[in-house]
């Protein structure tokens, strides 16, 4: 078929992104299941339109800055920045602890921005190396699974990855299908998704879907996270309203972006929304 070029392409692209490392012809090959030949025709295609680049000491390939500098013009032009990431910021003061949006992409939910809190004691920074959310394990993959139909959110799981692996998270990531569809009732009953010592050892998060106009399908999440430790029961109850009105913020703003509003349009309504804070 003609696009499988294409999709070989983008699947090299995918495996040199991830860790953003160097990688032999073989491995790239072999992790690809393709044979050497058509993964080096590939791999030169890419060099050639400056997509990767061939170490000529190693003969190892690896990208080139050209995904980063892409990647970021789309950040910017989303209106994330100057629209998401001040309510984020905000949030992570408010609660002292590490804040996170995550916005549906396709099959998948991908952290896009973040904020720090803690400015002392035990600070928590993420250990996951992919900016793809582990959706069974987090408190934000709980929330956006939440909202959809059962057999629908069991397709999104198994899209990426279904449960496997789990001694690569927590001790309390969930390990069958039936805990996790126990764990997407209670979190569409309290409202919000929770995770205890499950993406990562010791660490508690909570987090909230941003729907559209309020009810409609989930677009993201908003999450904290912070040290087990800290994040008690009691504190969880506490900050659970702060991650549910920013949820609704977002929600409220989110059509501006989506409307392709322009930057002295975004100042007004960040401002105003400032202002009315």
């Amino acid at each position: 078929m003609a696009h499988l070029p294409a999709e070989r392409c983008l699947a090299i692209i995918e495996l040199l992104a991830d860790g953003a490392r160097d990688m032999p012809l073989g491995e790239i090959a072999e992790r690809l299941a393709l044979p050497k030949s058509g993964a080096h025709r590939l791999l030169a295609t890419l060099v050639d339109i400056g997509w990767a680049e061939k170490d000529p000491s190693t003969n190892f390939y690896r990208l080139t800055m050209r995904l980063a500098i892409l990647g970021q013009q789309y950040y910017v032009a989303t209106g994330i920045p100057d629209i998401c990431q001040p309510l984020l910021d905000r949030l992570a003061k408010a609660c002292g602890e590490f804040a996170r949006l995550a916005v549906v992409d396709g099959h998948s939910l991908v952290w896009v921005a973040h904020a720090q809190g803690a400015i002392a004691g035990l600070i928590y920074q993420p250990s996951l190396t992919t900016n793809t959310v582990p959706l069974h394990a987090t408190a934000s993959g709980k929330a956006w699974l939440a909202t959809l139909p059962t057999d629908q959110a069991m397709q999104m799981v198994m899209k990426n990855g279904g449960l496997r692996n789990p001694d690569q998270y927590g001790p309390n990531v969930v390990r069958s299908v039936e805990a996790l569809l126990r764990e997407l009732k209670a979190t569409a009953r309290r409202g919000y998704g929770l995770a205890l010592s499950e993406a990562e050892f010791g660490v508690t998060a909570i987090a909230a879907a941003i729907r559209s106009r309020g009810e409609g399908a989930a677009l993201g999440t908003v999450s904290i996270a912070g040290p087990g430790a800290r994040m008690t029961e009691k504190r969880v109850q506490q900050l659970a309203p702060l991650v549910l009105q920013s949820a609704a913020d977002l929600s409220n703003l989110w059509p501006l972006r989506r409307a392709g509003v322009n930057g002295h349009q975004r100042s007004a309504v960040q401002n105003a929304y400032a202002d009315a804070r």
